[in-house]
């Protein structure tokens, strides 16, 4: 393995390609419903394991299987089949939490990374679950002092997973944070019988709440903050101290997000990480290049450092929505791309499109490619602007397929 292991999120093929092809040296991604994204499109089949992995292979990555949520008895014998699933397809590691599924994994050959939902703050629960995992995700409300005492510790006492080596320490370092301990919530379950540990969150903690008093009636809304929704995690500010504190795996949060948001967090922490790995350091210089990246695409605000510098949850976001410095719009599709003139052709079933217009084309194969539009032409000959319902020609540097999906950006002013 790599000094640094910067992983990264899929929850559809899009998202996989744009991670592979921004730089992760390792993705994970959920099957089925056994995982804490459950809910949605973002997820795979049984079915995708063998071409999930080949992709990974093709590139040199490492594939991990999310089984990270809780698991009733009668789920058993399906997870069991999942886990063999995973062996059979050639898939690295499974990420898990309930100790059913530490075991099962275990006895079907597959290595074990221990999730975040089992919060681990000490040594002792290192030497308990070593017998089980060879990476630990620690809990996110840790400090990096905390952290480096674990790493040291795991050295110093010589604590190794099931593989003979030492214990990996895996930290989260971009994303969404939940309010809830290590991400244990009750509040979905609670109010619409939907658990977040099933992964199953209704995200009701997203929301603006009203203090009520229920003897006179009166409310107060507390100031606009959304008081039990973060601020997403970036620890781009402090990374240099996150990469010298002893920790192998730095990953980012976001199956639920999208491939672009997945491209260009992947592309920001990788050349910082390289950065970083070469030099010795990171320039300050580019610091504001790559936040500005990172601000662009979905976010609700940033909490810079989380509970690594010792802050209280102070950090509350300004509005349950997305805080992106700029939002995209569905175009249209690619009809067909012409691979010596490295021109695309576009079905707009939106406009309009004009030359100088930031775009990105997503899909299962291509990822994320985000550039700019230089010229527009329409039967061949260049236009001004392009309008809904025109099939038009421009400029792509990389290859596209048919049926990928075409997005223009437009900026929007940050909400402070």
């Amino acid at each position: 393995m790599k000094s640094f292991i910067l992983l990264s999120p899929a929850g559809d093929f899009s998202s996989l390609s744009a991670a592979l092809a921004n730089g992760a040296d390792a993705v994970y991604f959920g099957v089925g419903k056994f995982n804490m994204r459950s809910l949605g499109s973002t997820n795979f089949r049984v079915a995708d394991l063998p071409e999930i992995v080949r992709r990974c292979r093709d590139r040199g990555v490492f594939a991990w299987l999310a089984l990270n949520c809780v698991i009733y008895e009668s789920e058993l014998p399906a997870v069991k089949s999942l886990c063999l699933a995973a062996k059979a397809a050639g898939v690295d590691a499974v990420i898990a939490g309930d100790l059913a599924v530490l075991q099962m994994a275990r006895d079907c050959g597959l290595s074990v990374h221990l999730s975040v939902q089992a919060n681990i703050c000490n040594s002792h629960a290192l030497k308990f679950y070593s017998a089980f995992v060879d990476v630990v995700v620690l809990a996110r409300e840790l400090t990096l002092a905390q952290v480096q005492q674990l790493c040291d510790r795991i050295r110093k006492d010589r604590i190794c997973g099931p593989s003979g080596e030492l214990l990996k320490v895996e930290l989260f370092i971009h994303g969404a944070l939940c309010m809830a301990l290590a991400g244990t919530c009750y509040l979905s379950l609670a109010e619409y019988n939907s658990s977040a540990n099933r992964g199953a969150c209704l995200q009701n903690c997203r929301r603006a709440y009203t203090l009520r008093d229920t003897e006179s009636g009166a409310e107060i809304e507390l100031d606009h903050q959304y008081l039990l929704s973060p601020k997403d995690l970036c620890t781009l500010p402090i990374l240099e101290r996150i990469l010298a504190s002893g920790v192998s795996i730095l990953k980012i949060e976001g199956r639920g997000r999208s491939p672009d948001y997945v491209a260009a967090v992947t592309r920001v922490y990788r050349e910082a990480i390289d950065e970083f790995s070469i030099k010795g350091g990171i320039a300050t210089e580019k610091l504001p290049v790559w936040e500005k990246s990172l601000s662009s695409v979905f976010n609700r605000g940033f909490w810079e450092g989380g509970y690594y510098l010792g802050d209280k949850t102070s950090a509350w976001a300004k509005s349950g929505d997305n805080q992106a410095t700029r939002r995209k719009t569905f175009l249209g599709p690619v009809v067909n791309f012409f691979n010596k003139a490295k021109i695309a052709e576009i079905a707009l079933k939106s406009g309009p499109l004009l030359p100088g217009d930031q775009v990105v084309i997503i899909g299962p194969t291509t990822g994320a490619i985000e550039f700019t539009v230089t010229e527009i032409r329409k039967a061949d000959e260049r236009v001004a602007m392009a309008a809904k319902g025109d099939t038009v020609t421009f400029p792509c540097p990389e290859k596209v397929r048919p049926n990928d999906c075409v997005y223009r950006f437009r900026s929007i002013h940050k909400k402070t």
